[in-house]
């Protein structure tokens, strides 16, 4: 049960960055499990997710989004709205900056942050820069230093930063009764965190525009104390596309399956089977109707 005492904390905590800055990998590695879609391909998560860390006396609701980018499908903007909406809805914000980065993007984050949500400056990826380029990195952003919180460097490679993190993150979250069970580590339900790892699978074994062109509709879900029997179905643009996702003699959906397959019984702890289909949606990512449908629904 959520906790009452007056001495608690709990607030909701938005990740923003650009495509590919480390948000997932770095919600991962601070709740300890694998939850958000990680993907070396830029621009793979698609929606907002609700991942919980309880840190000392807090209750940390940290809301993974989309990256900030802008693009022209439909899709894009839907993705840049729900990174917008985060920042707007959330008691706080860390902005993710890789190292290597110019303050470019932050800049574009700045003019995002219409309502002025207090933030926090996560350097990532520190571990591939020298100690010399990072100082250097740390004294380009001090010229904002009046807009953000706190700058703290980070590297999930090296396992550097959790704790400093946390506790800034603690010191700036609003005295509250914690929201959720502590035991709970995502608001999300089974049937999206199915659907996240089988995206990723798609994302991992499919190369170019295809990915992004293509989408999991879970279709049925039968739970069982040691095995879940699920259905879905990838939703892709083209004919072409399809035949690539399905392969010779269904090599490909095989092998996206069986990846698909271990990373959820690795989630849940328990047997998979899964049947995995492809249907053919033209022109889906850029038609509201058909965005709406499979889950994307706009303001």
């Amino acid at each position: 049960m959520p906790d009452t005492s007056s001495s608690t904390k709990a607030g909701f905590v938005a990740v923003v960055g650009r495509p590919n800055a480390g948000k997932s990998t770095m919600l991962n590695w601070l709740v300890g499990e694998k939850l958000a879609m990680v993907s070396k391909k830029a621009q793979a998560t698609r929606k907002r997710m609700n991942i919980i860390v309880m840190h000392e006396n807090a209750q940390i609701i940290f809301v993974d989004t989309p990256g900030i980018h802008e693009k022209e499908r439909l899709l894009n903007k839907f993705m840049l709205q729900e990174a917008v909406k985060a920042i707007g809805d959330c008691d706080l914000v860390l902005f993710l900056a890789p190292a290597k980065d110019k303050t470019i993007h932050y800049e574009k984050f700045l003019e995002l942050n219409t309502k002025n949500r207090p933030h926090i400056l996560v350097l990532t990826k520190i571990d591939e820069v020298s100690q010399a380029a990072l100082l250097k990195k740390i004294a380009e952003y001090q010229t904002f230093q009046d807009r953000f919180l706190a700058l703290v460097p980070l590297s999930v490679t090296k396992n550097v930063g959790k704790e400093q993190l946390l506790d800034e993150i603690v010191k700036h979250l609003p005295p509250s009764p914690w929201l959720y069970d502590p035991e709970l580590l995502t608001t999300d339900n089974i049937r999206d965190i199915y659907k996240e790892l089988i995206r990723e699978s798609i994302f991992d074994n499919l190369s170019d525009e295809i990915p992004y062109e293509t989408d999991v509709v879970i279709e049925k879900i039968e739970e069982s104390p040691r095995l879940d029997r699920v259905q879905a179905t990838i939703i892709c643009e083209k004919k072409s596309q399809k035949m690539i996702i399905v392969g010779r003699g269904g090599s490909t959906i095989k092998r996206i399956g069986r990846d698909a397959r271990l990373k959820m019984e690795a989630f849940c702890g328990k047997k998979i089977y899964l049947e995995l289909f492809v249907s053919v949606k033209n022109g889906w990512s850029k038609d509201r109707k058909a965005l709406e449908e499979i889950g994307y629904l706009f303001d």
